[in-house]
């Protein structure tokens, strides 16, 4: 299949959300959350873009990050949603479903008006 690539500023608009729904499904690292975005059909992330905005989550305290050494390879570091990270991500979430319906029902809308 493949790869979508999507216009640039509707990834930007939705990554915030995205990140923080990655790692409410678990304690995760960088590279973890661009492989689970890529999956999703998102495209890929570059960590130019990824770590910055991680670095934000945590500075407003949505994410905490913890090192974890390894065994057989380099350390990482893993991140975890804080109990304020939940809450932004369940009123984002809501926030985003009407953002969405509403834009659906613009273009339904406009595309009845066109007779298409």
């Amino acid at each position: 299949m493949d790869e979508v690539i999507w216009p640039a500023q509707w990834l930007r608009g939705v990554l915030r959300l995205m990140v923080l729904a990655v790692i409410a499904e678990g304690p995760t690292y960088g590279y973890e959350i661009t492989q689970r975005l890529q999956r999703a059909g998102l495209g890929h992330l570059k960590g130019g873009t990824l770590y910055p905005l991680l670095r934000r989550l945590a500075e407003e305290g949505a994410v905490v990050a913890q090192w974890h050494e390894s065994e057989t390879g380099p350390g990482r570091k893993y991140f975890y949603l804080t109990r304020y990270g939940v809450e932004q991500l369940e009123q984002e979430r809501c926030r985003w479903i009407e953002f969405t319906n509403r834009t659906t029902t613009l273009l339904d809308e406009a595309t009845a008006e066109n007779g298409e």
